[in-house]
């Protein structure tokens, strides 16, 4: 009876152990690091596992450092935020509307998380120089190298080898898998493809353009971050059947627009975090090579926050000169935070 009751003790932990990933990964890519703060996670009265802070760019007027951290969940969480320089004198955890209560110690605050959430930290009404907590739903779908149709990004620093403009091309019915502590230096292009998929919880860190999807179909996008493109996180021209869902991203410049459509059809934008230094969303008709309207798009359950320019713009480009028109139909934006 008595090693009955060690082993489901040892299962239960397990158990609990899996419902929280963190990617010590992180901390051999030499990404740049921030250390405003030191930050924690654990299952309630579990061990604290260390988080690596990472140093993202935000606001086009005057670019400053703040700092980022990112885990998995699947059950509740305890998370707990070191502020390594000055007083706590003010605490903000948005979007408030999470009502999320925390406790504080000298230079320390915990609080709870429920469920996978997107947040920002700020302390004394600072913005520019705040910790973003991405808690990530578990990953469901993982790829190993091996599997055919995927191309796969293990933990560590992927450069293109003499590939023109530093971007990668993606074939038709393609994975692409970052797993946990990759980071692409690079744009992934999927042009004239179909049955895409580009998932997990790496990096794409500085590209020219995050993501690229034109003249292609069934196309989804989920769970990865990107950190300062020099353009869009995502573009899409002319594409049909995109889904991106649980992407982040931030930008710090002009035209870093994070995810523009034009004439795009059936575009589902689900749970995504986006702090851009231009608009955070934008949905376009005709624009250089594409023409013709949109339809079908939705944005829902999602985080804008536009440092410079707009959360959502709608019909900014198109062709006056169209004998029949073009139109933007049924768009849905629901159950979103404008921070």
């Amino acid at each position: 009876m008595k090693k009955l009751l060690a082993f489901c003790l040892m299962v239960c932990c397990a158990v609990a152990q899996a419902q929280l990933v963190t990617y010590p990964e992180g901390l051999k890519t030499g990404m740049p690091h921030n250390d405003d703060y030191t930050v924690r996670v654990r299952v309630p009265g579990g061990e604290w596992k260390d988080l690596f802070e990472y140093n993202v760019q935000v606001d086009m007027d005057r670019v400053q450092d703040a700092s980022m951290v990112q885990f998995d969940m699947g059950s509740p969480v305890e998370v707990m935020v070191k502020k390594n320089n000055g007083t706590i004198h003010e605490v903000d955890i948005r979007p408030q509307v999470n009502d999320i209560r925390y406790v504080q110690y000298k230079n320390v605050i915990t609080f709870m998380l429920d469920k996978p959430r997107y947040l920002s930290v700020e302390f004394n009404g600072d913005r520019l120089h705040n910790l973003h907590v991405f808690a990530n739903p578990m990953e469901t779908e993982t790829y190993s190298k091996e599997e055919k149709g995927v191309m796969y990004f293990g933990p560590g620093v992927h450069r293109p080898k003499d590939l023109p403009n530093n971007q990668i091309r993606i074939p038709s019915n393609t994975t692409v898998y970052l797993a946990p502590g990759a980071v692409v230096k690079a744009k992934l292009w999927v042009d004239k493809a179909e049955n895409v998929r580009i998932v997990g919880r790496g990096i794409l860190d500085h590209p020219i353009r995050g993501i690229e999807i034109t003249d292609s179909k069934n196309v989804v996008v989920d769970g990865i971050t990107v950190i300062n493109p020099d353009h869009y996180t995502v573009f899409g021209g002319g594409a049909v059947g995109v889904t991106i869902r649980n992407l982040k991203s931030f930008s710090c410049k002009g035209w870093s627009d994070g995810i523009d459509m034009m004439c795009c059809h059936d575009v589902l934008i689900d749970n995504v975090f986006m702090r851009n230094s231009d608009d955070c969303i934008a949905l376009y008709n005709h624009r250089w090579n594409w023409w013709g309207g949109s339809d079908n798009i939705t944005v829902q359950n999602s985080i804008l926050w536009a440092d410079i320019a707009h959360p959502i713009n709608v019909g900014g480009h198109g062709d006056p000169e169209s004998l029949t028109g073009e139109t933007i139909e049924n768009l849905i934006a629901s159950a979103s935070r404008i921070l």
